[in-house]
């Protein structure tokens, strides 16, 4: 695979649309609201629908559920294009863990939508029953779009935020729909970085080089340019590739039922977290001993099934590290090699990255702190104890998640250091080159100098006997009978000539000299303004004293 069929990871902007607590989703401060919408009388809250005969309602969403998404909205946050996106040929995979009251995963397969059996699946989202005593049905959704979309905003009544947040791969967390003693839902929406296989500049690139450790590198080096959106290609270890995925999980949490919401994107690009790969990572977590016992003594809670997806994160994010270490470690060597000069554009691609990589740590820390701060309401109908010794559990292991991110941080910022030194130390390093270089240069023109010396001796040897010529080749009649000229005539004009170019010269200096301003001609009178500043000089040291 090549960086060039690796598309751009989407900016984390528009982040004051990421949640719903912003009263004016996707609308910016220059847009007009809509004059239909304000005049409209319906009531801001539609009744929930019973789906017992709403001829596919689903079709309206969001519009239908949240009237306040105006069509002008929908567009801007993607969510139009999303819903219509639809691809015959690429069918909606939807895979189903069932965790039960007893703490045990159960794989309940994968159900396939397509256009032809998209009512068979609605059918399906609003008739089937869950099996008794189990308490989280896990959703993982590929390729969600179209009516997938609608179907399960409908069904779960999901606000659109959390769809325009995961399309546009903005960072969220925010909780909605309260209802003490019932549920609520709850969002999070985070990116991060994963280690995946080498992804080359180019096809050039990989043109084969005697020394793979020189040409190849070079130009793998020089091809990368500083921009925090495409993948950071490492060429050291398995040469393997740091790129950005997606995390949006969507958790209904309710007395009747939870549901957990997980979105991965089209796989046509290769980066993101399969649909398949998470599923089978969260069904063997459901084997783990540590978290059945969890599980198994908080049985009410499905907030424990959403810390295990917080733990892919932290995982991506220690073997991203862990690849960047191993290439530092690389760079150490070769930073004082004299011929490796595109190793400062490397770094400083490095140190670029570092800094990119402190927001996302930071969107993962307070996703830690929204989950240990956000009860479950459904859990107020349990009993006291019950309720904190599941509180005291939850605590217990986000404080585990957070002591993971101080340590990805910890880590993040020692590798930012050692960049730091080592951009230091290439400097230094080019600078003692230039200074040697310099001496040389010194070296070579002192030699240069004493050669010229040589010569000017030799030339002072020869400047009597040059004089001597000269004179004896003057034409004048003591030397020459024939000539009119003397050597008087020779000294008078040679003697005026010298006499008025001191003159001129003295009347561009002296205009330093005096104390008063004076016009260029004024200054031809230079011998007078001398005498007369002098006496003036004279008169004033000479005057009366007190």
């Amino acid at each position: 695979m090549s960086i060039a069929s690796v598309p751009r990871f989407p900016t984390s902007g528009n982040r004051r649309h990421s949640g719903p607590s912003a009263p004016w989703p996707w609308v910016n401060t220059e847009d007009e609201v809509d004059n239909e919408q304000l005049r409209s009388e319906a009531h801001p809250i539609p009744e929930l629908c019973s789906h017992v005969d709403c001829n596919d309602c689903w079709k309206g969403y969001p519009q239908s559920r949240f009237p306040n998404w105006t069509p002008f909205q929908v567009r801007r946050s993607q969510i139009l294009h999303a819903i219509d996106k639809v691809n015959q040929d690429i069918p909606y995979v939807i895979y189903h863990i069932d965790v039960d009251n007893r703490g045990y995963f159960m794989d309940s397969g994968k159900y396939e939508v397509t256009e032809q059996t998209k009512g068979d699946f609605w059918k399906l989202l609003i008739h089937h029953q869950r099996p008794m005593g189990t308490r989280v049905r896990a959703l993982f959704v590929e390729n969600m779009s179209g009516p997938v979309l609608q179907m399960l905003g409908t069904k779960y009544n999901i606000e659109p935020f959390f769809f325009s947040s995961l399309l546009s791969w903005i960072p969220s967390r925010f909780q909605e729909e309260v209802q003490p003693g019932t549920g609520d839902h709850i969002t999070i929406t985070l990116r991060f970085f994963k280690t995946m296989g080498a992804v080359v500049a180019s096809d050039r690139s990989s043109t084969p080089s005697t020394t793979p450790s020189t040409t190849s590198e070079d130009f793998l080096a020089r091809e990368q340019v500083i921009d925090t959106q495409v993948p950071l290609v490492l060429r050291t270890g398995d040469r393997c590739t740091l790129v950005c995925d997606l995390l949006a999980i969507h958790l209904i949490r309710n007395v009747e039922g939870n549901t957990l919401i997980s979105y991965h994107a089209n796989m046509s690009a290769g980066t993101e977290t399969s649909t398949q790969y998470l599923h089978e990572r969260i069904l063997f977590a459901g084997q783990s001993v540590y978290w059945q016992r969890i599980l198994q003594r908080s049985s009410q809670d499905p907030t424990f099934i959403l810390l295990m997806f917080i733990w892919h994160a932290v995982y991506s994010w220690d073997e991203a590290f862990e690849a960047l270490y191993t290439h530092i470690c690389w760079l150490e060597g070769h930073v004082l090699d004299p011929h490796s000069v595109f190793l400062t554009n490397e770094l400083h691609n490095l140190r670029a990255h570092h800094l990119h990589f402190t927001s996302s740590l930071e969107d993962l820390r307070k996703s830690v702190l929204f989950i240990l701060n956000t009860p479950n309401p459904a859990m107020d109908n349990l009993p006291q104890w019950e309720r904190e010794f599941s509180r005291i559990l939850l605590q217990k292991e986000c404080q585990n998640l957070l002591s993971e991110v101080d340590r990805l941080e910890m880590n993040r910022r020692m590798q930012d250091e050692r960049i730091k030194n080592y951009i230091s130390l290439v400097f230094i390093t080019a600078n003692i080159y230039d200074n040697k270089h310099a001496k040389k240069l010194t070296e070579s023109a002192a030699k240069d100098s004493a050669v010229m010396k040589q010569i000017a001796f030799l030339t002072m040897v020869f400047l009597p006997f040059s004089f001597v010529a000269t004179i004896f080749g003057m034409n004048v009649g003591e030397f020459n009978p024939d000539s009119k000229g003397t050597l008087l005539n020779f000294f008078e004009i040679a003697v005026a000539l010298t006499l008025l170019t001191i003159w001129v010269v003295m009347a561009f200096m002296t205009r330093h000299l005096f104390m008063f301003e004076t016009t260029f001609w004024l200054r031809f009178l230079w011998p007078w303004m001398l005498l007369k500043q002098a006496y003036r000089n004279r008169k004033r040291e000479g005057g009366p004293r007190v």
